[in-house]
């Protein structure tokens, strides 16, 4: 989908007055299909590098502590990225920074651990497969643009990939491990739409948005996470080290890397780019725990990959006018 929807005119009419040169109200030019490609394989590296998540946990982090690893994926990344950037929210920023910290982390973290602990693991990566179709459809509601015969044939091709890729045949699915997960995936669809429609406040860096974001989640896990899991005895050194890096790579960077291909690319081909986290799970499995593809998988992978590419726009859209952050 190449066509895109511009933000509103902000009220604060010296923002939209008087601008200076690092902060352009004026959309950017279109990129080139060379830097289409360059912004996208940028953005594929947040959901490929959470396709890392599940060997981290097994292999670095203390058992059956879901929601603990959620609260220190989010909290110091985000406390970490707000002492940097040192920028708070502003005016209505202070609600939209908390809902889509909500969608991204507090509210959706919860609901996807809760899931992937009820149902097979390949029933929960088909059921988060659908995440494509789901942008489409909210999109053609919220951003104005309707879902092209193109990215529709791509989501049902990504969400077959995904099935012979991780599906199991004796799989048993638990009803409300299958609702989180629709849930989850629903609240991650109306994070990237919602992300496409406010943009990002004028004058705010890309790691600033993405730390308002990562403190909001964490403030909501970390109590959770305290109540019902507790800490460890003791932490080992491979768990500060699985920690580091969930929080460091898989969450501030890959979030940061996300949102920016959310910006710069159309919300439909940023939501194919998802599809990476299951074909580098099972990758990660293939090389860390020793596990096996069949013929089938493979042809899934070749199914999954072919998605990815077809519901690319390579035009992408003009850099959205960023909101005023006051």
């Amino acid at each position: 989908m190449s066509v895109t929807t511009t933000e509103p005119a902000t009220t604060n009419k010296s923002a939209r007055t008087t601008p200076t040169p690092t902060t352009p109200t004026a959309p950017a030019p279109r990129a080139s299909t060379k830097a289409a490609i360059g912004i996208a394989a940028l953005a594929a590296i947040g959901p490929a590098t959470w396709g890392t998540t599940y060997v981290t946990t097994t292999e670095l982090l203390p058992a059956d502590r879901p929601l603990l690893a959620a609260a220190l994926r989010a909290l110091p990344a985000g406390l970490i990225l707000l002492a940097l950037t040192r920028r708070l929210p502003r005016g209505d920023w202070w609600w939209k920074a908390t809902v889509l910290g909500m969608l991204n982390f507090g509210a959706f973290f919860p609901l996807l651990f809760f899931g992937a602990y009820h149902l097979p693991g390949g029933v929960a990566s088909t059921v988060s497969a659908v995440t494509p179709l789901l942008v489409a459809g909210l999109g053609a509601g919220v951003l104005k643009i309707r879902p092209t015969r193109r990215t529709l044939t791509a989501g049902l091709v990504g969400v077959a990939g995904v099935g012979l890729l991780v599906l199991r045949g004796n799989a048993e699915v638990d009803p409300a491990g299958l609702v989180a997960m629709l849930a989850a995936t629903v609240l991650m669809a109306l994070a990237v739409v919602l992300s496409k429609r406010w943009g990002r406040p004028e004058g705010v860096s890309l790691l600033g948005f993405t730390g308002w974001q990562l403190t909001v989640g964490g403030l909501v896990l970390a109590p959770v996470a305290l109540t019902a899991e507790g800490l460890p005895d003791h932490f080992t050194g491979a768990n500060v080290a699985g920690y580091v890096y969930l929080g460091a790579i898989g969450t501030a960077v890959a979030y940061a890397l996300w949102f920016h291909g959310i910006e710069r690319l159309p919300a439909s081909s940023v939501s194919f780019l998802g599809l990476t986290n299951p074909v580098v799970a099972t990758l990660a499995g293939l090389l860390f725990l020793g596990q096996t593809l069949t013929a089938w998988q493979i042809v899934g992978l070749a199914l999954v990959i072919g998605s990815v590419a077809l519901g690319q726009n390579l035009r992408p859209a003009a850099r959205r006018r960023t909101t005023s952050a006051a």
